[in-house]
């Protein structure tokens, strides 16, 4: 088999990087270790950014995102009872984000794929690239009791946190960053309407908290937990119980309650690997780095990776650029630890870090007073909520 780019792991990001390239007549096959129903079972983000839904547009994903979707040009900080609206749109000169879910999007991309008859070989095991420094690598793996072989150009490692693509480069040539943070979500998703019509991150004394949203009829709720909390030891009851407490009362008496269709707790970490391609080998998405989700920045972090390969590729098969090559790299890391710093900030402004009221309490305190009272502090919020331009290859 031979390709010219081939893309490992077929999640949104593996999927739109196919589509880009498809459509620009760059020839790609996707290898995915897992099957297509497993894939589009994974319950993940659901905030587009500006950049993401318009890279989105320009794959020609764009119909039902815009047809169901919603645009929100705002968002609320509740501390306590007190509820503080940023206006998005306002203090960015117009910049929304969109509320569309990570598996309608990928289910989108899929469909997509299948029309214009991309190759995308699920259940694919022991996927391996090799002669990732020459210019010949290729990309083993097991299908159907079979080893087969995949030879390209270049290889796009869009397989996650877990995937094979970081493990390939060899220790000492990339360097890791991490800091994990001592809780994690409680997430539970159930088809009950939105308590509001805007997404409300919530400090309190007992933890944060998130009401978030996939639809007009779906919605998405998190808690602060500890790191030793089970999924097991919360019901349902126990769940709607505790988010009621933290959020303001004139929202918790609005809130309708119903049986979960999910609910699991993710460790919140921030991971940063430099850099991200190593030879004809590039990271791309969570393979490369994880934000903690409070500034909803995962997905639209791979999004804009995605848009920086996609554009050195056509720069390389359309315009023969191959010089651009090594600016991969250091082109998404721009935007990406601008990205890690916004998450880190939010983060640790809205989370409760210890039992007792001490230094790093007030310092918070101190911190969202002068945030959500001043023009200058909702604006930071506001440019990096809906996303900083992408970077330039150039």
């Amino acid at each position: 088999m031979k390709t010219q780019v081939a893309i490992i792991g077929a999640g949104p990001s593996g999927l739109l990087l196919g589509q880009l390239l498809s459509r620009q007549g760059i020839d790609n096959v996707i290898l995915e270790r897992k099957s297509g129903e497993y894939v589009l079972s994974r319950i993940r983000a659901g905030v587009l950014e500006q950049g993401m839904v318009d890279l989105l547009r320009e794959a020609g994903v764009d119909k039902r995102m815009d047809e169901e979707g919603e645009v929100h040009d705002g968002v609320e900080l509740a501390l306590d009872n007190r509820r503080v609206r940023v206006d998005l749109a306002g203090l960015t000169g117009g910049k929304t984000v969109m509320v569309y879910g990570q598996t309608e999007v990928t289910r989108d991309l899929m469909e997509a794929r299948e029309t214009t008859g991309g190759t995308t070989l699920y259940e694919a095991d022991n996927v391996q690239p090799h002669d990732l420094e020459t210019d010949r690598p290729y990309v083993t793996f097991e299908k159907d009791g079979e080893t087969h072989r995949l030879e390209c150009d270049y290889v796009a490692g869009c397989d996650g946190f877990h995937g094979i693509s970081r493990k390939s480069i060899p220790e000492g040539r990339i360097k890791e960053f991490e800091k994990v943070y001592p809780f994690g979500w409680l997430g539970l998703l159930s088809d009950t309407p939105p308590v509001a019509e805007e997404l409300i991150y919530a400090r309190h004394e007992r933890g944060f908290a998130l009401c978030s949203m996939r639809s007009s009829t779906r919605s998405r709720y998190y808690i602060q937990v500890g790191l030793d909390e089970k999924v097991e030891e919360w019901s349902d009851e126990r769940f709607w119980e505790e988010l009621k407490r933290r959020i303001p009362d004139e929202v918790a008496e609005k809130l309708v309650t119903g049986p979960s269709i999910e609910k699991s707790i993710a460790p919140l970490r921030s991971f940063v690997v430099e850099p991200m391609q190593f030879g004809r080998l590039f990271l791309v998405g969570d393979a490369a780095h994880i934000v903690p989700p409070t500034g909803a920045k995962g997905l639209n972090l791979a999004a804009s990776d995605v848009n920086t390969l996609y554009r050195l590729m056509v720069k390389v098969y359309q315009e023969g650029r191959t010089d651009l090559i090594p600016n991969y790299s250091e082109t998404c890391l721009k935007r990406i630890w601008k990205a890690e710093r916004f998450s880190w900030w939010m983060t640790s402004m809205l989370h409760k870090f210890s039992e007792e009221e001490d230094f790093n309490t007030r310092m918070q305190q101190a911190e969202l007073d002068y945030v959500t009272n001043s023009e200058a502090g909702l604006t930071t919020i506001a440019e990096n909520y809906v996303g900083l331009p992408y970077e330039s290859l150039e």
